[in-house]
């Protein structure tokens, strides 16, 4: 498999929280082949679990009702008072 360019760039170092999902099996076999594809594609070592946020903020930055339901309330806070988009 070529490195090239994924969707998913290289992922940047954040503030994180612990949150467990389930999924299908097969979902999480595709998940696995992308982190090895990303990991490749990077040169550094990542799993399944570590693109699922990545993922799923990519995904809704996309989202452009999302967008524009969230522009109109203030961003949910965190413990810190930060902004949990900004964490």
């Amino acid at each position: 498999m070529s490195a090239a360019k994924l969707r998913l760039g290289p992922l940047p170092r954040a503030t994180t929280v612990r949150l467990a999902v389930t999924m299908p099996a097969d979902l999480k076999d595709m998940l696995d082949r992308y982190a090895a594809q990303h990991s490749q594609a990077y040169g550094e070592p990542v799993d399944a679990a570590s693109l699922i946020p990545h993922m799923l903020e990519a995904f809704m930055a996309r989202d452009r009702a999302f967008s524009r339901a969230a522009g109109k309330r203030p961003p949910p806070q965190t413990t810190t008072g930060h902004a949990a988009a900004g964490s």
